[in-house]
Parts: structure tokens; C-alpha cells; sequence
């Protein structure tokens, strides 16, 4: 899939037909596989921020969303994958890893020749975590273990791949010194349950789809990032911060210590601000609250609190322009934003 564009989450678009005579307009977000956490909260955002037109208004209980417009969620091979398709103008929008924005606009590794300056923000949504997914009693207790392994490295085109590369280097190890696969995180899990792998990385928010249908299948284990090396990836690195994975988020697995790195909602600088600020608005108003919370359970992590929270690029001037309005940036006041790296 790497490159182009799969399956599509959209609502039902009630009254579209016999609205075809009204302006529409389509707008993209680009996600991940399908059996990660972008796909699942890139429909949730869809349906939030889409009024396709024919729709009843929003105070007798219609949609919300910005006026004629339909948002699609787009299937891709993940984080670098739709930064690619931005930059081709195939995307308008995208959820990517804080470091993989950063490294985008900044044109550092993977994209030393594809830098993307104009990339903006809308803004951070929620903390993804790096699961590194053995099966139970695998003896894989500690990322130096997989010395020699069959390790799945997350697809071509997808941001997992690029953070398990800087892990593999944090612990002294490299595509030479496993045997790596490059695969989603569904075909990981088959090719785990098959015992064709020992072990496979995917970065997103928890639950995972992908990992947990695998655990409901085998029985399997979270190996930690909670040691000296992971201290130094995130003082190397400081979009990558100490976090937790849940006990039981999947069947019979304790709490497991890892590392986290911002979601985020970013755009194409070229878009009209008055665009991206009517999107903005619509995923922060209380139809989209409502949503959220009752969608994914990360759904609940994505709050207006933490928009601003470390991001690692600039805002676009129409996500700002809603954000001071709120009183959240003020006066001449830049928005919020990460220190670089390196």
C-alpha cells in the first residue's frame, strides 16, 4: 500500500442526493493500516468535521461539521506514507507521530530529500505507545534481546518503521543484526501465531486492533522500554516520553512500561485558513465531544486542553487564529512548540 491510497471510513451521508445540485467539497485525512488506531480515529474525526450538504442543521440534532463539506478517512501505510501524499497534494490532512512531523519539515532522516517545510498543524491529540509484541515465554525480556531474531519492523511508508530503527540503534542493534520483516500489524500477528516471527513493533494508541486480536488468539507478552537506553532515546529524542500500557488493555497482559510520542493532526500550509479554522472549531465543539468519547478509547484522551501540548511543528494560521480566539495563545504570543532535536 505503500505510496498510495486503500480503503476509505466515511459516515453515511444522509440527504446527499437529493443535495447533489449544492456545493461539495471533499477533504482528506490520511490514517494508517486498518488494523491500527489512525483508521479508527481518523473515521471518528470524519464524521465529526463532515456536513455534507442535505443534512439536517446541527441544532435539531443534524451534523455539526463544517458546512458542505465531507471528510473521507483514508487507509495508508502510515506516518511517512502520508506525508508523502501530502507533499504530492493526494491529502489534504493526515495523522502522523510528532517525531516523523518534526523530521518531515525539518528534512532529517527519511526525508533528507523530501523535505516538506510547509507542513502545519492543527493539533496534538492524543499519546501513542510503542508496543513490542513476543509471545508469552518467548524469553524476549528486554529490545537487546532480539539480537538475531525474526523481527517485524512495521510496513514500508510508516512511521513505526522509522521509530524501531532509532530503537534498534538505541540498543545497539540494526537491520543487519536481525532478520527483519516489513509487514502491517496484522500480517505481524498471523506471522507471530504462525511462529514464522518472533517478535513485532507497532507504534499507536492502545488498544491496538491488530494487538488485540492476537492476544484473544495466543497468548502473548509486552516487552518493556523502562531501561537506561530508553533514557537516553528520549533525551536524544524529546518527542519520546515515559508512558504505560494498561494491565488486561489485552487479555492477560500486566502493565507494561514503554515509551510515547505525540499524535498529531497536521495539514498542508496551502490550504485556505478559513478552511482549516471551520475544521478546527468543529473538532472541539460538543457534537465531536460526544463522539469521541463514545468511538475508540483514545477518543477520551483527545481534549482542547492538550491541543497545544508539545507540538513539533508550527500551527496553520487557521488553527492559531481559533486557538487565540479561545484566549489559549495570547497577545503576540507564539504558538506552542517542541524544541528541536539533534
Amino acid at each position: 500500500m505503500a505510496g498510495g491510497l486503500g480503503l476509505a471510513a466515511v459516515s453515511c451521508l444522509p440527504g446527499l442526493a437529493r443535495a447533489a445540485s449544492e456545493q461539495v467539497r471533499f477533504f482528506q485525512i490520511g490514517t494508517g493500516t486498518t488494523g491500527g488506531t489512525y483508521f479508527l480515529i481518523g473515521g471518528l474525526l470524519a464524521n465529526a468535521v463532515s456536513n455534507p450538504p442535505g443534512s439536517r442543521p446541527c441544532e435539531r440534532g443534524g451534523a455539526c461539521g463544517v458546512p458542505g463539506l465531507i471528510v473521507v478517512a483514508q487507509a495508508t501505510s502510515g506516518a511517512v506514507d502520508n506525508i508523502g501524499l501530502m507533499r504530492s497534494r493526494r491529502l489534504e490532512s493526515a495523522l502522523v507521530q510528532a517525531d516523523i512531523a518534526h523530521l518531515a519539515m525539518t528534512g532529517q532522516d527519511p526525508f533528507q530529500k523530501t523535505a516538506y517545510p510547509d507542513l502545519r498543524a492543527i493539533a496534538n491529540l492524543y499519546t501513542e505507545t510503542i508496543h513490542l509484541v513476543t509471545r508469552a515465554g518467548s524469553g524476549i525480556k528486554n529490545p537487546s534481546d532480539l539480537k538475531g531474531k525474526r523481527v517485524a519492523l512495521g510496513e514500508q511508508g510508516s512511521g513505526t518503521l522509522v521509530t524501531a530503527r532509532a530503537l534498534l540503534s538505541t540498543y545497539g542493534l540494526s537491520e543487519k543484526t536481525v532478520k527483519p520483516f516489513y509487514l502491517s500489524p496484522a500480517a505481524g500477528g498471523d506471522r507471530l501465531e504462525a511462529g514464522e516471527l518472533d517478535a513485532f513493533l507497532i507504534v499507536g494508541g492502545y488498544p491496538l486492533p491488530a494487538v488485540a486480536d492476537l492476544a484473544r488468539r495466543l497468548p502473548i507478552a509486552l516487552v518493556p522500554f523502562d531501561d537506561a537506553r530508553a533514557a537516553q532515546l528520549m533525551k536524544r529524542m524529546p518527542h519520546f516520553t515515559e508512558t504505560r500500557i494498561d494491565a488486561d488493555t489485552y487479555d492477560g497482559v500486566p502493565a507494561t512500561r514503554t515509551l510515547g510520542v505525540g499524535g498529531v493532526w497536521v495539514v498542508r500550509g496551502d490550504l485556505k485558513p478559513e478552511l482549516v479554522h471551520d475544521i478546527t472549531a468543529a473538532l472541539w465543539n460538543e457534537q465531536t465531544r460526544s463522539m469521541l468519547d463514545n468511538g475508540h478509547p483514545r477518543g477520551k484522551s483527545i481534549q482542547l486542553a492538550t491541543a497545544l501540548s508539545a507540538l513539533p511543528i508550527p500551527l496553520h494560521p487557521g488553527a492559531e487564529r481559533f486557538y487565540r480566539a479561545k484566549g489559549m495563545i495570547k497577545g503576540d504570543e507564539p504558538a506552542p512548540k517542541m524544541p528541536a532535536t539533534h
